[in-house]
């Protein structure tokens, strides 16, 4: 077993996750929208985030491998939840990089590499992925 993260509910529908390796931690709420505060990022919205910091993460190591800069990446991410059940129905990406220096074929590779991350790769695919690359 790989112990990775202790999560503890703290209460009024906020819970605190612990990274057992760095000691970082993260604070969920429950949106507004489902009897929450909203005053952090809610679980269904961290697992939208890790969606765009995946796909970073795995652009980011082709880039190495490809001498690309990929500094000043950025992504809006946006949420759609469905109901009856309750659930992620849709996440929305769109990554800029205005200034990157890559050939086409390069950029394709980027784009690649985004979509088949992990977590793009292990998400339901009643979860529709919605990505559009600015670069």
């Amino acid at each position: 077993m790989n112990l990775m993260a202790e999560v503890e509910y703290q209460g009024n529908l906020r819970t605190q996750a612990t990274h057992l390796k760095s000691g970082e931690k993260v604070i969920t709420d429950a949106p507004t929208d489902n009897n929450g505060k909203g005053e952090a990022f809610s679980p269904t919205d961290l697992v939208s985030a890790a969606l765009s910091s995946c796909m970073m993460t795995i652009m980011g190591m082709l880039a190495e491998r490809e001498e690309i800069d990929l500094k000043g990446l950025r992504a809006e991410v946006v949420k759609i939840m469905a109901s009856n059940p309750r659930k992620i129905g849709e996440i929305q990406i769109t990554f800029y990089h205005p200034t990157l220096q890559a050939t086409d074929v390069q950029k394709q590779k980027l784009k690649n590499a985004a979509l088949t991350c992990p977590v793009a790769l292990s998400l339901s695919d009643s979860v529709k992925q919605t990505v559009i690359f600015n670069f």
